[in-house]
């Protein structure tokens, strides 16, 4: 059973930064890709960003593209979301997801994560 582990949300205002932070643990387990994922209130869950861990790609949502950046960190399974420039909008759950391997829908769909951690909020306020 792999675990995920989120750190780091809070409340900011608008145009203030934060960082999450996800660590992947279990045992004999190997990741082909991580992201983060998000969930407003009465909203469907989005994906926000994703990075493949052989090579560092990554991939973001038109939303946050720009705004933020998503990085692997030195520890072996375990990567960071960097969020600048937060709006309300911004506002919501955020998700640590991690995939065994690659497959047809990529790392920017919910169904093609297998593990997912449970949650971190992130709240703007004007």
């Amino acid at each position: 059973q792999v675990q995920l582990d989120e750190l780091g949300g809070g409340l900011v205002q608008a145009g203030d930064s934060l960082r999450l932070s996800c660590a992947a643990s279990g045992r004999n387990f190997f990741i082909y890709g991580m992201g983060w994922f998000r969930q407003a209130p009465g909203k469907d869950r989005e994906f926000v960003a994703a990075i493949r861990l052989r090579d560092a790609y990554t991939f973001y949502s038109d939303s946050v593209k720009g705004r933020f950046s998503i990085s692997k960190d030195n520890a072996k399974y375990t990567v960071s979301l960097q969020m600048n420039s937060l709006q309300p909008d911004d506002t919501a759950v955020y998700y640590c997801a991690a995939a065994r391997q690659p497959t047809g829908v990529g790392l920017t769909s919910p169904t093609g994560m297998n593990y997912w951690g449970k949650g971190t909020p992130v709240t703007v306020s004007t």
